[in-house]
């Protein structure tokens, strides 16, 4: 027999972004509870910013009824002439019966006491208190509170609970809070709780009382609106996804309303402006073109017929806080960009200032603008990284972090100062994440590598090396940064070579467990099968694009479905020279060339190797191509005969197939 069942958990006002981080786990950790009780079924899952509800329509009224199999010790064991022994007591004992209730069974080859238990399946209404109390327990919020004299902590007070089953008010307790046929309508309409029969009533009521239960419709509900105000303002809201996930996430019944700023305001950078609202505001900025206007969009949680206040108010809200940022922006125009504060401030404890750390990096850039001949004025590029950080003394990044780089944009451009430098500065931090958007010139891409470069190294030489998931310095993501910037812009890079004359200029850096990170994290991010990417840093190959195109090369091979026919011959091919030195000269002499079938593969291999490749994969695909024709060598021709120099001349010929396959990849290492 199923009923339907609700459960509401009503709470003070959720915070936004602990909740939204946790969101994607809630309907998983609720099944999660309902499997470990035997009681899954479907449900749909709801949240307002004052509760959290779950609605199955077909909730079973008990567990079905099971089994449960319990092994004992072998019969020899357990009986002893015919007398039971300690172990099976034991036995028995544990599964709750007399010893004459203990069957056997044949387990691992072997006769084994066995008793199968019958569990009959309890009422669901016994259950689901303490099934709601383990399902909250299981989320995680990061900080959580403690309420009243309760022990028992949650990221907000819970403040009343719904658990119906059917017609039935399901005797319950959570957190203190029993169970009743009561929830709140919108605050607007009121404080008091309201009661409702069953589950159907309960959505008629909340809908008529201002609460949107489903955030999927509060959404659409706010991306209409948003398309109707564009069409009646001829403007273009800028639909920020994560903005717009935090406000659904803090709004019942959402209105959105468009407010205005002073035009003087937009003086200021129009990030700025921008992060003003989102940041503290949570308002949407709405674009002229491709120019930010002096107009924003407020998403209201109000139920009224007059927003007209609402506006008001919203707007004498923002105005000081634009105040407050063009007061900081003028004074720092006025100061100018000037490194020599950064001396006082720590960058990390034993690698000395943030000055200290532009200086390595300007040592970095260096060694990379020598490497790649990039800049016509070296000494620019070393006043750019110099300079790279000096807005982190400004008081427009104190109050702005998330604008740090993006504000010495503005300040140096401001100053006169020269595009690539301006640039690189806003620069200097991309890429933040995996959508992000990479260093848009050559200059600009050796200052940003430069900024992680030392990172990661100074990091690796005071030995803050992350361990298992835990990486607070973002070293990972640093790497993963000058992977993209190396593939993006083509720069050689040789993890090997490279982060070797680099580590000089550093000390007490391990390179062989600088360059397993590195390497390991590259293999994260090419995706591929893991084996193929080994197989090419088995062929000793370092550098990332190389890498990264051997590896695509290979990978398209390894993916086609006949692949494995194929790897059959060419482990075969790898057996036979896995004791010869592929890097020895593999002289082949045409006149010990006996046999029809070497003297084919011979020819066909001289071929491959004459022409001329535009990428790896061709150079694969035809050496691949030599199948058959090994295929036929194999068949025909004895590698292993007593005449030494016709063995040595016929392994010299699989060898230097093998050889021209391995300065691409050690094919042997592929696995499926």
């Amino acid at each position: 027999m199923h009923k339907d069942l609700l459960i509401e958990v009503g709470v003070e006002e959720l915070p936004a972004i602990p909740f939204l981080k946790e969101l994607p786990n809630i309907p998983e950790k609720w099944e999660t509870v309902l499997k470990n009780h035997h009681l899954a079924s479907d449900f749909r899952f709801y949240y307002t910013p004052r509760r959290i509800v779950f609605y199955h329509e077909k909730f079973p009224e008990k567990q079905p009824d099971r089994s449960e199999a319990f092994y004992g010790a072998p019969v020899d064991i357990a009986f002893k002439e015919g007398e039971p022994t300690p172990a099976a007591l034991g036995f028995a004992r544990k599964c709750g019966v007399d010893i004459s209730e203990i069957g056997r069974a044949e387990k691992g080859g072997k006769e084994v006491l066995y008793y199968e238990k019958r569990i009959p399946g309890r009422p669901s209404k016994a259950l689901l208190g303490e099934m709601v109390e383990t399902f909250l327990q299981s989320l995680n919020f990061g900080k959580t509170m403690r309420w009243g004299n309760r022990k028992e902590s949650f990221i907000r007070p819970i403040r009343w609970f719904v658990c119906m089953l059917g017609q039935e008010n399901v005797n319950a307790l959570i957190y203190g809070v029993p169970a009743a046929r009561e929830t709140h309508l919108h605050r607007t309409r009121g404080f008091a709780p309201v009661r409702f029969d069953n589950a159907q009533s309960y959505f008629r009521l909340l809908e008529e009382g201002g609460v949107i239960l489903d955030p999927d419709r509060r959404r659409e509900k706010i991306l209409s609106q948003f398309e109707k105000i564009e069409a009646e303002e001829g403007l273009t809201i800028q639909r920020d996804a994560a903005l717009l996930e935090e406000v659904v996430a803090i709004t019942e019944y959402p209105n959105a309303l468009a407010g205005s700023f002073d035009t003087h305001f937009l003086t200021l950078p129009p990030e700025v402006i921008i992060t003003s609202m989102k940041e503290h505001q949570r308002y949407f900025p709405l674009f002229e073109g491709e120019c930010l206007s002096n107009r924003f969009i407020v998403v209201s949680n109000a139920l009224t017929e007059d927003f007209s206040k609402i506006v008001a108010g919203n707007e004498k809200v923002l105005r000081p806080r634009l105040s407050d940022a063009l007061f900081f922006y003028e004074n720092d125009l006025k100061k100018g960009l000037d490194n020599e504060g950064l001396k006082k401030i720590t960058f990390m404890q034993g690698l000395g200032s943030i000055y200290d750390k532009s200086k390595r990096e300007a040592v970095i850039a260096e060694y990379l603008d020598a490497k790649y001949q990039l800049s016509q004025s070296p000494d620019l590029l070393l006043r750019t990284v110099m300079l790279s950080k000096a807005d982190l003394l400004t008081d427009m990044v104190y109050e702005f972090t998330e604008l740090q780089g993006l504000m010495g944009y503005y300040y140096a451009k401001a100053a006169g100062e020269p595009e690539d430098l301006c640039i690189a500065l806003k620069e200097q931090y991309l890429p933040t994440g995996e959508e992000s958007a990479l260093p848009s010139t050559d200059f600009s891409a050796v200052v940003a590598m430069s900024v992680k470069l030392d990172t990661l190294l100074a990091l690796f030489s005071i030995g803050q090396i992350p361990t298992g998931t835990k990486d607070p310095f973002g070293l990972r993501r640093a790497v993963v940064g000058i992977v993209k910037i190396v593939q993006d812009r083509g720069f050689a890079f040789d993890i090997r070579k490279d982060l070797s004359a680099l580590a000089a200029y550093y000390e007490g850096i391990d390179l062989k467990k600088l360059e397993a990170f590195f390497i390991e994290r590259l293999t994260h991010h090419l995706g591929a099968n893991p084996s193929v990417i080994s197989a090419v840093l088995e062929s000793g190959e370092r550098d990332i694009n190389e890498i990264t195109k051997k590896t695509e090369a290979l990978s398209q091979i390894v993916e086609s479905p006949d692949f494995k026919e194929i790897a059959t011959t060419f482990k075969r091919v790898a057996n036979i020279v896995r004791d010869i030195d592929l890097n020895a000269g593999l002289e082949v002499e045409k006149s010990l060339l006996t046999e029809p079938a070497e003297k084919r593969l011979y020819e066909a291999f001289l071929e491959k190797e004459a022409a001329h490749y535009n990428t790896y994969s061709e150079k694969l695909h035809a050496l691949f191509a030599l199948k058959p024709q090994i295929d036929d060598f194999f068949d025909h021709v004895m590698v292993n005969v007593e005449d030494a120099r016709l063995r040595t001349n016929r392994k010299n010929l699989i060898a230097s197939i093998y050889k021209a396959f391995r300065d691409i990849a050690e094919l042997k290492e592929v696995t499926l």
